[in-house]
């Protein structure tokens, strides 16, 4: 019996060691060719190591002018596009979350009925040109700013507190508006957390919706900046060079990852720290108490 269980530990070793390999090494081949010589990227000399070492690559990153703009853009879509979807979905959960509340369940029923059946992208671009959010900067914030499981989650939430705290709250004279500023936000910090990383995340990694919704190029998120350059690049046959004519430039394998680990370089900084949050939005929903 020993001998199985100590079999089974280096399968099990050996397996998870090479899953992890094959997980990170499409990573760390961006990040190696991303820091090596054009001569060697050009002969593709790089697999594991980087050879003829330069950060070239990084500094005509950091000279587009396009990828910087893209680049302060999301952060811009980021924060603001999670501070009013957590302002939003909390207080819409909390409305929901009040058992007094009239037609409580028939509009629950509708909120859930949107997880299996949704609009579609036309009617969604339809409703933005008529709303008169396209080519701003509301078209990449507002039409994702509720998701129905982010407020399912904050319902779940808000009906785990104890009853005695609203109506404690209601005795000192509060209302309810009062009742979510002063007891409800102040309690629900953990949801909060993992509520906005999950928000915050899908806004950096936003591609759809400047697609749908974005035509000027000074408004481009990070995402769609990059991926221009992927498709030039994948058009392109030589290294990054400036193009003799108009000025367009031809970018190589080399440059593409660079901007690709320039652009996912804050979620990977910050995912480490705050793992914690993603693992307790998963489980704020499931048990109530």
């Amino acid at each position: 019996m020993r001998k199985k269980i100590e079999v089974f530990d280096v399968v099990n070793v050996v397996l998870m060691i090479g899953l992890m390999a094959v997980t990170l090494y499409p990573f760390w081949y961006m990040m190696v060719v991303s820091v090596s010589g054009e001569f060697h990227v050009l002969r593709n000399d790089v697999l594991l190591w980087p050879k003829g070492f330069t950060m070239e690559w990084y500094k005509i990153v950091l000279e587009d002018k396009k990828v910087i703009t893209g680049y302060r853009n999301t952060v811009f879509y980021t924060v603001l596009g999670t501070f009013i979807a957590l302002v939003v979905t909390s207080m819409g959960a909390f409305a929901l979350s009040q058992k007094r509340m009239p037609l409580r369940k028939p509009l629950m029923l509708a909120i859930v009925f949107t997880i299996l059946f949704g609009g579609g992208m036309i009617p969604s671009y339809l409703v933005a040109r008529e709303i008169g959010i396209l080519d701003t900067i509301w078209a990449m914030v507002l039409p994702g700013a509720v998701s129905t499981f982010n407020l399912l989650v904050f319902r779940a939430f808000f009906e785990g507190l104890p009853e005695e705290l609203y109506e404690a709250g209601r005795m000192d004279g509060l209302n309810d508006i009062g009742l979510f500023a002063r007891i409800v936000v102040p309690l629900s910090s953990p949801v909060y957390a993992a509520i906005g990383l999950f928000v915050a995340v899908g806004l950096w990694n936003e591609f759809y919706r400047a697609i749908l919704y974005i035509r000027n190029p000074d408004l481009y998120p990070l995402m769609m900046v990059l991926q221009n350059l992927i498709v030039r690049g994948a058009q392109a046959s030589q290294m990054a060079s400036q193009a003799s004519s108009g000025g367009d430039l031809v970018v190589s394998n080399a440059l593409r990852f660079a901007t690709i680990i320039f652009a996912t370089l804050p979620i990977l900084v910050l995912y480490p720290f705050l793992q914690k949050y993603f693992v307790k939005g998963v489980l704020l929903g499931s048990v109530k108490g």
